[in-house]
């Protein structure tokens, strides 16, 4: 097979593969041999960590993927939060990002939208932090 994918665990670590936890009690080396949704332990937000809009979104997108029986109340969670979070952001970058997940999403990568959400952290936290700048362009305020 052509697209083979080798990822290898630490002991006790997690991965969520198709909506399966799986857990290892030891490093162990896993090959996919065909195209498969998963996600690492390391990358899965916790609740009370989806803290920013862009976090938030990850979480939805993230319950896509993790748990199958209920990625159509996800997905129609991200249609009903998309067109908010366009709304509220100004900055170009994280328009056209957020336009490409909502494809991706739609296409079935769920895996590629959670990776294209996690490089928007950076430039979200340089939004917020200037968000008490009135004059900062990257992030409209309620008076506009």
């Amino acid at each position: 097979m052509k697209n083979t994918l080798k990822i290898t665990l630490k002991a006790n670590e997690k991965i969520y593969v198709n909506g399966a936890v799986i857990k290892t009690d030891r490093k162990v080396a896993l090959e996919f041999l065909n195209d498969v949704q998963f996600l690492l332990e390391g990358h899965v937000l916790q609740p009370e960590d989806a803290t920013t809009p862009l976090r938030q979104l990850y979480f939805i997108v993230q319950v896509i993927l993790m748990n199958p029986d209920g990625a159509a109340d996800a997905r129609e969670m991200l249609r009903r939060s998309l067109p908010l979070m366009l709304s509220c952001f100004s900055d170009e970058q994280i328009l056209s990002s957020l336009k490409h997940i909502d494809r991706l999403v739609s296409e079935g990568h769920v895996y590629e939208a959670l990776k294209a959400l996690r490089g928007l952290y950076p430039r979200e936290a340089r939004i917020l932090a200037d968000a008490d700048d009135s004059t900062s362009p990257l992030i409209m305020t309620a008076a506009e």
